[in-house]
């Protein structure tokens, strides 16, 4: 029997909710328009239609993978940080909300800071680089990662959000000593793997079991790359130049005192929306 896109809309919509979605709206509806090949305004024009059956049995089968655990973004390849459109694969981590406010605070002091060029290291999908880069057009973003697909999609979403003139990716290891070559910059960022190795088997399965274990693991305490980068990546800063982390609940004061042992000030600490302490930010001091 035919559906209409409304009826099958609300029917996932509620099996969504009862299997325990995080945001069962939002989900129906992304599977339901990759499912149609419909955008978002289309999907609303045309809800009264009926569907095809094919294109019916598609979302169906979407909706059971996701309620086995794979994520929403990996179903349909995209998803969207900072209002930008992102390709997305089981290469990168899936942006967050709550990376939202390292964005918010870099771009907020970067836009301050005249011409300048910034590193996203640790890059991954490159949602952090990209948001600096589309809102502070006098930013000059590098964007540094490891893995060759995860610079492959940083490339994509690059091209994707017409930022090429203002943007490069390189492949760096944050874990070691940085390139001279790699010039000056006046401000780093960097959402760096920090789940503890131990912790990540107890992770909820759509991370454990679908996000790159790569850009999960911090090593044996998840403090790792914070080390690496405060002591061997700050030679790159400007004096008063600032480095951004994202750092992980029960963080902030590790990642606070080891940037202060490697000579910054005036470090702070941001919450996120749930009220953890997410952003940890400093000065490198000019005498370092």
């Amino acid at each position: 029997m035919a559906i209409t896109y409304n009826n099958l809309y609300l029917d996932i919509r509620q099996q969504l909710r009862r299997g325990g979605a995080g945001d069962p709206t939002l989900e129906a509806r992304e599977l339901i328009c990759f499912a149609s090949g419909k955008t978002r305004e289309e999907l609303f024009r045309d809800g009264a239609l009926y569907m095809s059956p094919e294109t019916e049995a598609h979302a169906r089968e979407l909706v059971e993978r996701h309620l086995r655990g794979e994520p929403v973004a990996y179903l349909i390849g995209e998803w969207e940080f900072y209002g930008l459109p992102l390709d997305i694969s089981d290469d990168v981590l899936i942006p967050r909300p709550d990376t939202e406010v390292l964005a918010d605070q870099a771009i907020a002091w970067c836009s301050s800071q005249g011409e300048c060029r910034v590193l996203d290291l640790c890059a991954g999908s490159g949602c952090i680089g990209l948001a600096l880069a589309a809102h502070v057009p006098e930013a000059r973003v590098v964007q540094g990662e490891i893995s060759d697909a995860a610079i492959r999609v940083c490339r994509q979403n690059i091209r994707r959000n017409g930022l090429s003139a203002r943007m490069t990716v390189l492949r760096t290891d944050a874990l070691e000593k940085p390139s001279s070559n790699l010039g000056e910059f006046r401000c780093i960022v960097s959402n760096p793997p920090y789940i503890p190795t131990g912790d990540i088997a107890g992770l909820d399965a759509s991370v454990r079991e679908y996000e790159p274990r790569l850009a999960l693991d911090g090593g044996e305490d998840g403090l790792d790359f914070y080390r690496s980068i405060a002591e061997k990546w700050k030679e790159l800063l400007t004096p008063g130049g600032r480095l951004y982390f994202e750092v992980g609940a029960g963080q902030a004061d590790s990642v606070l005192r080891i940037m202060r042992g490697q000579g910054f000030g005036d470090i702070q600490t941001v919450k996120d929306l749930h009220e953890i302490p997410r952003v940890v930010f400093g000065t490198l001091c000019a005498e370092v």
